[in-house]
């Protein structure tokens, strides 16, 4: 019998004061909601150092998660560039010690965010891809020896000039790579925002990554780049329609039973929603929509 292509749904968590004891609420509240999966921003937690694992709250982690049914997975450092040279053997070790996290808790996936080169670096441009898949193959090698999988993830552009992969070409990296421990990430709301900017063809980007995808992220949005419009309060970008938002299901304008379409994923691929608590009175809601949109993809 043919695995499904997805295999959980859940809610991304983080803690709001660096401890480990502050994701306790959230991941009571999605218990209750009957939720699959959790994905953990490690970056949230005073978890590492300099490369290294501290000791004491990793235990507390592991007798957190322990005491839920979830299936977990990990974000990693949202400030991740492998190919930036100057801090890339720290951007490694960060990476390395993400991966003895998701070790110590059983987590499937660690997410890493795919690299820039700013305009302003044009010396850094040559051989950023070739520096970022060398990362991506140490870190992977490390992540097959915990059974964990490296996820790539698609970012869209932030600044004026910057040098960042499509996600089609998230995908070539991937397969050119052809590490069994790491895999695509399609974050389909970035990947609508980068189409906008660039002029893509979102649905083809998505179908070019979705055969090395292995983990999902959902959150709705306008498919708009942020500009440089000032905000104030964080409803205003709402307001606007601007900018990468992670609206609930349905606040923005993506078409998600097209797109689910598209997303022959690989098996066993988790679907999680980075929607905050800002937005907890929906994520009820939110839960019962993805569920739907994971049993359109297969």
């Amino acid at each position: 019998m043919t695995a499904p292509r997805i295999s959980a749904v859940g809610f991304s968590i983080q803690s709001e004061d660096g401890s480990v004891a502050g994701l306790e609420p959230a991941l009571r509240a999605h218990a209750d909601l009957g939720v699959d999966a959790i994905e953990i921003a490690a970056s949230s937690l005073d978890l590492v150092a300099g490369g290294r694992v501290l000791a004491r709250p990793l235990a507390e982690l592991e007798r957190l998660t322990r005491a839920f049914p979830f299936t977990y997975t990990v974000h990693g450092l949202v400030a991740s560039n492998f190919m930036d040279p100057a801090t890339q053997d720290r951007q490694v070790r960060a990476a390395l010690a993400m991966v003895e996290v998701c070790g110590a808790i059983g987590a499937r996936i660690l997410v890493q965010h795919s690299g820039c080169v700013d305009a302003g670096q044009p010396g850094d441009r040559a051989g950023a891809e070739a520096r970022e898949c060398d990362a991506l193959r140490t870190v992977g090698d490390a992540a097959g020896r915990h059974g964990v999988r490296v996820a790539l993830e698609n970012i869209f552009t932030t600044a004026p000039g910057q040098f960042r992969r499509t996600p089609s070409e998230v995908a070539a990296a991937v397969r050119q790579l052809d590490h069994p421990h790491v895999v695509a990430l399609i974050d389909i709301s970035h990947a609508w925002i980068e189409a906008t900017h660039r002029g893509l063809d979102v649905r083809a980007e998505l179908r070019a990554m979705a055969p090395v995808a292995g983990h999902l992220h959902v959150h709705d949005s306008f498919g708009q780049p942020e500009g440089a419009t000032p905000f104030y309060y964080p409803a205003e970008r709402t307001a606007l329609g601007l900018g990468d938002l992670h609206l609930p299901l349905g606040w923005g304008d993506i078409p998600w039973d097209a797109i689910a379409a598209d997303l022959a994923v690989l098996p066993g691929t988790v679907l999680m929603m980075e929607i905050g608590a800002r937005y907890r009175a929906e994520h009820a809601a939110c839960l019962g929509r993805a569920r739907e949109i994971a049993a359109r993809i297969g």
